[in-house]
């Protein structure tokens, strides 16, 4: 059975011109580590949601840009230039649409902000600011040097279950963080200054995790990155299995 994970791109400005991309490695954790095949979905808005009806996964992959705080309830954007207004018009009701059929769903990084603004949750804008918080960002250097692990994680919850383990290394590349989880958002894993880290969407028919950091990185060397894109594509094969049945 040939899985289909669909992978929104970013609306970016290369060489001039409108392009829409996301980082390779995405399709790449796809491929070796959930046994699906990558399609990337351009941000052309909610019409993309009947495409649905054709992917067996849906993965949110992350970005240097952020999800505008209107979206959240918030007037004021700390980052006015990094925001993906097309990408947010087209990731949010892909969600929802995803979260209501039971279509298995993966969001990294930016990802995670996403499913939490679409179920109603809100964000910190700038993590690294608030009192007794850590600096989550990647800072400066080599691509190893910025997605080297960072920082420990407590797990809890089916996360922990799947992990097989109460803690983990992650590495840390945002700036944005949740604040509160929207409905049915469970919180699966914090930094140790409280910054939410994991979280599983609860209520749904389908499995949904959101991790906010990179697991897609060098994931082939990771058991723990090994564990969460099998245990997604295992997800996706058992989608795929009950809706062709239903057909």
């Amino acid at each position: 059975m040939s899985l289909i994970v669909g992978i929104p791109a970013c609306c970016k400005e290369i060489s001039g011109s409108i392009q829409h991309a996301t980082p390779s490695r995405y399709g790449a954790a796809l491929v070796g580590g959930a046994g699906a095949h990558p399609v990337l979905l351009p941000p052309v808005g909610e019409g993309l949601v009947t495409v649905l009806d054709r992917l067996d996964g849906l993965l949110l992959s992350g970005s240097p840009s952020n999800v505008e705080p209107r979206l959240y309830g918030v007037s004021h954007s700390l980052t006015p230039d990094r925001h993906d207004p097309q990408r947010d018009a087209t990731t949010l009701p892909l969600i929802r649409a995803a979260l209501a059929r039971g279509l298995p769903v993966l969001a990294i990084c930016r990802g995670i902000q996403e499913l939490n603004v679409a179920l109603g949750g809100t964000l910190h804008q700038q993590v690294q600011d608030l009192p007794g918080r850590m600096d989550h960002r990647g800072g400066p250097g080599t691509p190893e040097q910025r997605y080297r692990p960072k920082h420990k994680v407590l797990l809890s919850g089916q996360l922990a279950l799947m992990l097989g383990k109460t803690e983990t290394m992650v590495n840390s590349l945002h700036e944005q963080a949740l604040d509160r989880p929207g409905e049915g958002v469970a919180v699966e894993a914090l930094a140790e200054d409280g910054t939410i880290e994991a979280v599983r969407v609860t209520g749904v028919p389908g499995w949904a995790y959101g991790l906010q950091w990179h697991p897609e990185w060098q994931f082939a060397e990771n058991e723990d990155s090994l564990a969460i894109f099998r245990a997604f594509g295992e997800a996706c094969r058992a989608y795929a299995a009950g809706w062709r049945k239903a057909a």
